[in-house]
């Protein structure tokens, strides 16, 4: 994942025209305090960032200036208001959020599932998503919620993030991967025969 965040960022930060040493910094650094990995409360520190940039002598300006945007991103941030405020940092967010769609991100969603820190659950078709999920209610117990799964995670988050795009560069590139979403729970739905979930999305993309 942090080596697609980056290469995209990269690629972004080449368009854009912005600082690629901030750019690159920030795509490496972005996850290292993930509040998957080391909970709610450490995740706000920072501290591993910090360290890893204090070992490799980074100077204190460029420090802040990607700490700013590590600390700003993500999408429980959006869902709180907060998003990064220099191109820079709308560079990393874009590149981060690209990655969580699309082919990749369709396979990371179920790897994510079916691993320690998910709970197994890909589809109950009786369990429908909660679209306008709250910042509280996404990060209930840390990393799962009432109405948690694969299936669900497009319509609470994933199916959202073409239109969170911040630099006309993240724009371009979430388009594909939207319709690569798109056209898969379509086929999904199919094969599975749960045509309200196709009217689910069909409402759901007039929406938004």
């Amino acid at each position: 994942h942090v080596e697609r965040v980056y290469d995209l960022a990269i690629k972004f930060a080449k368009q854009e025209k912005a600082n690629e040493k901030i750019v690159a910094l920030a795509a490496l650094l972005h996850d290292v305090d993930d509040y998957k990995f080391v909970g709610v409360e450490n995740a706000s520190k920072l501290s591993n960032a910090k360290t890893i940039m204090n070992k490799l002598e980074v100077e204190a300006e460029m420090q802040k200036e990607v700490l700013d945007i590590i600390g700003n991103m993500g999408y429980s941030n959006y869902l709180k208001g907060i998003r990064p405020t220099t191109l820079e940092g709308h560079i990393v967010s874009d590149a981060d959020m690209c990655d969580a769609i699309g082919a990749s991100g369709i396979i990371r969603a179920v790897l994510y599932a079916v691993s320690e820190k998910g709970n197994g659950r890909i589809f109950e078709k009786e369990v429908f998503p909660n679209i306008d999920i709250t910042a509280k209610e996404y990060n209930t117990n840390v990393s799962t919620h009432d109405t948690d799964g694969v299936i669900n995670h497009f319509f609470e988050k994933l199916l959202k993030l073409k239109n969170l795009m911040l630099t006309e560069s993240g724009k371009e590139e979430a388009i594909n991967r939207h319709q690569i979403m798109v056209d898969f729970l379509e086929q999904f739905f199919i094969e599975e025969n749960v045509p309200e979930w196709q009217e689910l999305l069909d409402n759901y993309n007039k929406k938004y």
